[in-house]
């Protein structure tokens, strides 16, 4: 049994912890929060007995073998830090760091330790996207990838009526292009490598933060477009084109149906049958990868987030978004 901890008390852990109950050999044993009622509030939920509001004191326990980390953006490596200096594993949500500088110290701090540091992106974990991988030659050469994420934020709701919350304040690290842009980015580099340069351009709001954006990936014989919003929803479904036929995901971030069209009229259903909830997949990897004593994943490796940091670093510099952790 993998005994977990958690930070954050927000809905992202409500939803994976929904996920972790169907994973065989997880067991939810501490909660952290700032301020003890809500740890409480939260630990009564979920029937768990510990909680704590000093994140010191939490890495030292040994009420715990790993940690899912959920706390805002710029908080990420800071925490995964802590824990991982204490002998435990990480899976940190997306995105795990904001800039490769701290990404390096994360990966640094598991090797230093000799722990598992994963993070939390489920996309390519689900059936569907391995189906995806499996069955990309049937379209022939690829040529242009267009990957699709425009979720409307309901906390946008409040920033139109004056009321900016954590969702879009830069200071934390938030904003379109790392809350959901990073969902059309991993496929696009998971499939495809490292593009030869990129264009980013987006929209920032007053707070600093980007509402919406959209970046090209170049590469040799093909191009990439990933398309994000947090201001406007979309039903558009991504695409990749391939000379022969075409990939059709409805969802990139959290695929279920997966078509292929080829150029003679024909289609085939590539889908394949999955969980309800997909953080599932990620958890899974994660519990089987702490079993197997391995501190990587082979498939969300180092150098994938390593690389997906670099796409976000430069599309904010283009963009101009700006974080605190730019100065340090």
């Amino acid at each position: 049994m993998i005994r977990f901890g958690v930070i954050g008390t927000n809905w992202i852990t409500d939803r994976f912890l929904d996920a972790a109950a169907k994973v065989e050999d997880f067991q939810l044993t501490a909660v952290y929060s700032r301020t003890e009622e809500r740890a409480k509030e939260f630990a009564e939920k979920y029937e768990v007995e510990h909680i704590f509001t000093d994140l010191d004191e939490m890495a030292e326990s040994d009420t715990l073998d790993a940690i899912y980390i959920a706390s805002p953006n710029i908080l990420h490596s800071q925490h995964s830090i802590i824990f991982m200096n204490k002998g435990k594993h990480v899976l940190c949500e997306k995105p795990a760091a904001t800039n490769n500088e701290e990404w390096k110290s994360m990966v640094q701090a598991s090797k230093e330790n000799n722990v598992l540091l994963m993070e939390a992106l489920k996309t390519t974990f689900v059936p569907s996207f391995q189906s995806i991988k499996e069955n990309l030659s049937k379209i022939g050469k690829v040529r242009r990838f267009v990957s699709v994420k425009n979720q409307y934020s309901s906390r946008y709701d409040s920033y139109r009526s004056g009321t900016v919350l954590n969702a879009f304040k830069p200071e934390l690290g938030n904003g379109s292009l790392m809350d959901i842009g990073i969902y059309c980015i991993v496929p696009v580099l998971t499939l495809f490598g490292t593009p030869q340069s990129i264009f980013a351009q987006g929209m920032l709001l007053s707070s600093g933060a980007d509402g919406e954006g959209t970046i090209v990936f170049k590469y040799e014989d093909m191009e990439a477009v990933a398309m994000y919003s947090k201001i406007t929803n979309s039903t558009m479904p991504s695409e990749i084109q391939g000379e022969d036929g075409s990939i059709i995901i409805d969802s990139i971030s959290d695929p279920k149906k997966v078509e292929i069209q080829y150029r003679d009229g024909t289609s085939q259903d590539i889908s394949m049958e999955q969980e309800g909830n997909a953080m599932y997949y990620e958890i899974c990897e994660f519990v089987g990868l702490i079993k197997r004593g391995e501190t990587e994943s082979a498939m969300q490796t180092f150098q994938l987030s390593t690389d997906t940091m670099s796409i976000l670093e430069e599309a904010r510099r283009q963009i101009g978004i700006k974080f605190p952790s730019d100065n340090r």
